[in-house]
């Protein structure tokens, strides 16, 4: 990580200051001018109350033309996004006819699946015509296809793992396998910068949460160290089973993870490790398989593999890769897989598709070059930021470009006059 300047960090934090300050002093008139008009509420609490919502309306609704700008095309690496305006100071934005071709950089299309392509397309619209477009059913009852043994067996072989169990959104693939892989008695050792659907899903277990330095092997040793030492809260007794939860690549920071170490470290105290790949699988590594191929870890030494379809495959969905056993029991205890919509088979057939055109299985050299281009343009696009001026955190090979802007009134000055200059950044 890049050492902050002071004025920098001071004009920063006085920035957020000021526009607390700001619209505390908004809400106190407002409380004054409420109350001499009568309440709709009949009776009812407020749905929203001030505190809840005082970031959506002091903040948010400020910068919101920045976010949420519809496109009409296919995320490409050129797409089309539609114009808005607002007539109530951003509170509601209204679509104009309006459209702007605008080079893509705030897409995680990483090998460009999403957009046509001329081995995965056709194969996705005849498995359309063939099944339908959703199963409307969980997997334990009518919505298991052929396709989602196959997708299964796919991305097993894929990440190296003996089984495979897929689902029909990445968020959730985090969020619902975390509470039933480890609860009450359990101990979570979750990097501090973790996805939020990793954070979610760890508060919902149950189990103890201790957070370790970013990417500090050595801050992860100390609090293995401690915990195991002093036990569960209260009682002291043995924790019944340690996870260690780690991104392959940080989704904010585009860091890679230090997934040798934090390894070694796993092994010495006994814990399990717990590896999310939304970011890396299919977009680093030699053949796209992600950090364990990258940096030469063996995929035995990962407990539990996590990665999501929506990045490099052009799709939607999750997967959890690991030892049969470990599928065997999330397919009888995973809400994901038991309660919500299997994946959409069309989906199912893009990811199947877009792993052949990776492993060179339809008989071209397209896959390797898609991953060789990623790297290459990655790398030049840190490279000539760095020599700009930019302050650009992150590894290189990563898909993941972060410039530090600092200033909030930088952050929104920067979207549009990147939409001026047909730019579209995240």
């Amino acid at each position: 990580m890049i050492k902050i300047p002071y004025f920098s960090a001071l004009s920063t934090y006085f920035s957020f200051g000021l526009l607390f300050v700001f619209g505390h002093v908004r809400d106190f008139f407002r409380k004054i001018f409420d109350f001499f008009h009568s309440s709709n509420l009949q009776g009812y609490a407020p749905i929203c109350s001030g505190q809840e919502d005082f970031y959506v309306r002091r903040l948010y609704h400020r910068i919101q033309d920045c976010f949420g700008r519809p496109i009409s095309s296919a995320p490409d690496v050129w797409f089309d996004i539609v114009h808005r305006y607002s007539n109530d100071n951003n509170k509601t934005m209204k679509r104009t006819s309006k459209v702007t071709r605008c080079l893509n950089l705030g897409s995680y299309n990483y090998l460009g699946f999403a957009a046509a392509d001329e081995y995965c397309t056709p194969r996705v619209i005849e498995t359309l015509n063939r099944f339908s477009p959703s199963t409307c059913s969980p997997r334990v009852d009518g919505g298991t296809t052929t396709l989602h043994k196959e997708l299964e067996e796919s991305v097993a072989n894929f990440v190296g793992k003996p089984a495979a169990i897929v689902f029909g959104m990445g968020y959730a693939t985090n969020a619902a396998t975390l509470p039933v892989l480890i609860g009450k008695g359990g101990l979570i050792v979750s990097d501090s910068l973790n996805h939020s659907s990793i954070i979610n899903g760890a508060r919902g277990s149950g189990a103890t949460i201790r957070v370790f330095q970013h990417n500090t092997p050595s801050h992860l040793e100390e609090v293995l160290r401690q915990h195991i030492a002093e036990g569960q809260p209260r009682t002291h007794r043995p924790w019944k089973k340690i996870v260690v939860l780690v991104e392959g690549i940080y989704s904010m920071e585009g860091e890679l993870c230090k997934l040798p170490e934090i390894v070694a470290v796993c092994k010495k105290y006994k814990a399990y490790v717990y590896l999310d790949e939304a970011h890396s699988i299919g977009a680093v590594g030699q053949t796209g398989k992600g950090v364990c191929e990258l940096l030469g870890v063996d995929t035995a030494d990962v407990d539990v593999m996590m990665g999501t379809f929506t990045k490099s495959f052009g799709s939607c969905g999750g997967y959890i890769a690991g030892s049969k056993e470990l599928i065997q029991y999330l397919q009888y205890t995973s809400p994901a897989h038991l309660y919500a919509t299997s994946i959409s088979p069309p989906a199912a057939q893009q990811i199947i598709s877009s792993i052949r055109v990776i492993l060179g299985e339809d008989g071209s050299g397209r896959g390797a070059e898609k991953l060789a281009r990623i790297r290459e343009n990655s790398n030049f696009f840190r490279s000539e930021l760095q020599k700009m001026g930019f302050e650009v955190i992150g590894d290189y090979d990563s898909p993941v470009i972060s410039i530090m802007l600092y200033n909030p009134a930088k952050i929104p000055a920067f979207s549009r006059e990147c939409l001026k200059q047909n730019v579209r950044s995240y």
